[in-house]
């Protein structure tokens, strides 16, 4: 037997069931305002083509910048940068150079600097400056970083649509096994300084990083090689290099690298 006529409109429980079950399948996503890099290399590893703005984002320095995380921040001031409205940056120690961050494209009079005594401290500021709603990003640099406390700084995210980045600073060494761990963030990067551009005169050119995407929502891991960011926080692409799981192994000197303009 067919019933014909209009569908019954879905209950309330049903439609946030629905959109429980979207994001975890990470279309909501898709659907939120992202900042693209500006490098096509890199916006078409990222669902939307750029970080997405109402979101956790996690970065850590490679090898020795794990610790200090200049590098890091670098990047991280260089995102922000290109937002607009004021930036809360929480630390914990007084280390925060800030010609580095204007480097960077990251004015001094859009930066709103707090010091914390603890990661926990840094946490609770991270997720207040988040729920505020009144900030054009959120960044907090903590050695720890849990599931749960990443999972409530994702929902403050989504809720306010503010763009939240944990740096990952190593102080200790139990701390670097622990950035392997999973969180709720949405994309995770790692980045490590390379030799700068060279000149064809004497000199130190810009910085290079080699930039890794070692987890993205709904997307694939990637590594890029990268100028750093410029005094607008805008990145230039040096080459693509190859997909995370290809990287390191016996095939990349095969393949090589394609060059790409930004």
């Amino acid at each position: 037997m067919t019933i014909s006529g209009p569908r019954p409109a879905l209950g309330p429980a049903l439609a946030t069931l629905r959109d429980q079950i979207s994001r975890l399948e990470g279309h909501a996503i898709r659907r939120r305002a992202v900042l693209p890099f500006g490098v096509d290399e890199i916006d078409r590893h990222l669902p939307g083509g750029g970080l997405v703005c109402g979101a956790l984002h996690e970065v850590s320095g490679g090898n020795s910048d794990a610790v200090h995380a200049a590098a890091a921040g670098q990047f991280s001031a260089g995102i922000v940068a290109r937002m607009r409205g004021r930036v809360l940056w929480i630390v914990t120690g007084q280390d925060l150079f800030a010609p580095a961050l204007r480097q960077a494209g990251l004015s001094g009079r859009r930066l709103i600097c707090a010091q914390a005594g603890s990661d926990a401290d840094v946490l609770a500021c991270f997720e207040e400056g988040l729920r505020y709603g009144g900030l054009g990003a959120v960044v907090g640099e903590v050695g720890r970083l849990s599931m749960m406390a990443s999972r409530r700084l994702q929902l403050a995210a989504e809720k306010s649509g503010t763009m939240g980045i944990a740096i990952r600073r190593c102080r200790y060494p139990p701390e670097m096994a622990d950035f392997g761990q999973p969180v709720a963030s949405v994309t995770r990067w790692r980045v490590s300084v390379r030799p700068s551009a060279v000149l064809p005169v004497p000199g130190v050119g810009r910085s290079r990083w080699r930039l890794e995407l070692m987890r993205v929502r709904s997307g694939e891991p990637a590594v890029f090689e990268v100028e750093a960011c410029d005094d607008r926080g805008r990145l230039a692409s040096c080459r693509l290099a190859l997909s995370a799981a290809l990287a390191d192994g016996p095939a990349q000197e095969a393949t090589g690298f394609r060059s790409a303009r930004a």
